[in-house]
């Protein structure tokens, strides 16, 4: 409904300025919002109020030559209005807004899906946590919202790939290696004293365990630095397999898991320096070699390679995304956690050394997770092993729940995670809440089926019998899931489809408890059968793309 208008304002604009009413060479970007107050109408535009600085003319004057330019060639227009220092507001007709289920009908599982990603790829990495220990619950998070994004991306026809990042070069990977000799020494019956750094959780005894069963005493005549290779080749494998099980239980997969490792392999590091050098980008002071991250912006320069001769992590970074690019992603998305902040704009910097423009690479930040249980804050530590795991969620809660509840607020936004509300079974618990909508209408099936009532092909029936202000409610939110999609995929915040569930489900259950959906009237229940059967394939289609389950039994 939100682009008819739009197409409406164009024509009107093409008119208006066809008759010389205007000047401006440039026409500008049609914004069409819903409204805040239905009193308002359904949808509003400050079309004018953008008009009259370019046409230095009063806005209200402009709203009022665009309204009489306009063509309601659809009959969809009950009436425009011209509000505060220029707004114009649009109310839909009622029969408009019904026959629009027509469209929710004929494309079932496609509808709100979009073509506008046709043709252009896209890379989305997340998680990427190291494989020094499994996954906690603020990896989750990421894990969801680069999950959800890919799905709304390939929902607007992007060719989508999705890639986790190895992070399994540098001293942590040393660390790991030697935290599991220490963990093998001290299961041989060695006294042993952690150094500083190690990792000292309870899956690294598992793992020394695995070795003793293994390997017996064989690499206790070794020495520590001899052993180290075996040991941090072992230890990262394992958990990265764990990882990767505990992704797909989580119902998260990747195309691509690409190691840091194979940046150093194939010289991709040391061709990438060579080529800032060639561009004048990076300059010596002392032993260290600098790249002028100031020339794009940032705060000041950065080291690329240390003192000791070792490239820096960010050296790496600015590799692997020129490897992206010359993979032939058009966009680059990247998810981080907000712990990262303070590196975006030493990374913008780096691609656009590459010759990138900066829209070329969009950044999502995933704020911290607060978990409770029993009123008391859960502490996540790798090193200290104090953490809550992502299998531990999924074990506790389930995964639909776990899913659901981590897009319940902004990425960028703190979350606290209730366990016990995502347990209930009751409608404080959203996801339950937004599942027993979509079981609820099932039911409704099957009793309309016994009764030997049907959903309609079309709208006909619909638009004579759905009159009542809840049922018109309900058919805009239904007939709002393109527009919803749209903007979710292109502000990169799949986080809207649970707001809008949310919503959907609520309408769905006040209009159920106000009114029977089937009745004695068998026009009326037929009608209200393809109303509720609408609300079905929306909620079908985003908790699809939200990875969670559709019971048609709750």
């Amino acid at each position: 409904m939100k682009n008819r208008i739009v197409a409406i304002l164009e024509k009107a604009l093409a008119s208006c300025r066809l008759q010389g009413l205007l000047t401006a060479a440039e026409a500008p970007v049609i914004e069409v919002e819903l409204t805040k107050d239905p009193a308002h109408g359904d949808y509003a535009t400050n079309l004018a109020m953008i008009l009259a600085s370019r046409e230095k003319k009063n806005p209200r004057l402009l709203a009022g030559m665009l309204s009489e330019a306009i063509a309601d060639t659809e009959g969809i227009l009950a009436g425009v209005e011209i509000a505060g220092p220029g707004f114009m507001n649009f109310s839909i007709r009622t029969e408009a807004w019904v026959k629009e289920l027509t469209a929710v009908h004929a494309q079932r599982e496609r509808y709100g899906m979009m073509e506008f990603g046709r043709g252009k790829t896209v890379q989305v990495e997340f998680v990427s946590a190291n494989p020094t220990g499994p996954l906690h619950i603020g990896h989750a998070r990421g894990a969801v919202v680069g999950d959800i994004t890919a799905n709304l991306l390939a929902a607007a026809g992007y060719a989508v790939s999705r890639e986790y990042y190895i992070n399994d070069a540098g001293n942590q990977m040393h660390n790991l290696g030697r935290s599991l000799w220490y963990r093998y020494r001290e299961q041989m019956g060695h006294s042993v004293e952690f150094p500083e750094g190690c990792y000292r959780g309870d899956y690294m005894k598992e793992l020394a365990s695995q070795m003793v069963a293994a390997d017996g005493d064989a690499w206790l005549a070794k020495t520590e630095e001899a052993v180290i290779p075996a040991f941090t080749e072992y230890a990262a494998g394992a958990i990265l397999e764990g990882i990767k099980q505990d992704l797909q239980s989580f119902g998260v997969t990747f195309d691509c898991y690409f190691s840091e490792r194979d940046l150093y392999r194939d010289n991709s590091v040391g061709r990438l320096l060579a080529e800032l050098q060639e561009k004048g980008f990076v300059y010596r002071e002392g032993e260290a070699l600098w790249f002028k991250t100031t020339a794009f912006g940032d705060d000041k320069d950065r080291v690329v390679v240390r003192q000791n001769a070792e490239p820096t992590y960010f050296a790496a970074d600015i590799a692997y995304h020129a490897n992206k690019y010359q993979r032939g992603f058009d966009q680059v998305i990247d998810i981080w956690g907000a712990d990262h902040h303070g590196y975006i704009s030493r990374l913008y910097a780096g691609i656009q050394a590459l010759g990138r423009s900066p829209d070329d690479l969009k950044i999502i930040l995933v704020q911290l997770v607060s978990l409770l249980r029993d009123g008391k804050p859960v502490a996540m530590s790798t090193r200290s092993g104090e953490f809550v795991t992502l299998r531990e969620v999924i074990d506790e809660v389930g995964r639909d729940a776990a899913r659901y509840n981590f897009m319940m607020r902004r990425s960028d936004s703190h979350l606290d995670f209730d366990l016990e509300l995502a347990k209930k079974q009751s409608n404080e618990n959203p996801v339950f809440y937004v599942q027993y909508a979509h079981a609820r209408i099932c039911s409704i099936q099957r009793m309309a089926q016994e009764r030997g009532y049907r959903t309609p092909a079309d709208a006909e029936a619909a638009m004579r019998c759905l009159k009542l202000p809840e049922e018109i409610d309900l058919i805009k939110a239904v007939t709002r899931f393109p527009e919803l999609m749209e903007g979710a995929v292109k502000a990169l915040e799949p986080h809207r489809l649970t707001y809008y569930l949310n919503e959907l489900a609520a309408l769905l259950h006040s209009y159920y408890n106000k009114n029977k959906v089937l009745s004695e009237d068998q026009a009326m229940s037929e009608a209200r059968l393809y109303l509720v059967e609408s609300v079905r394939i929306v909620l079908t289609n985003a908790l699809k793309l939200l990875g969670v389950s559709t019971p048609e039994r709750m």
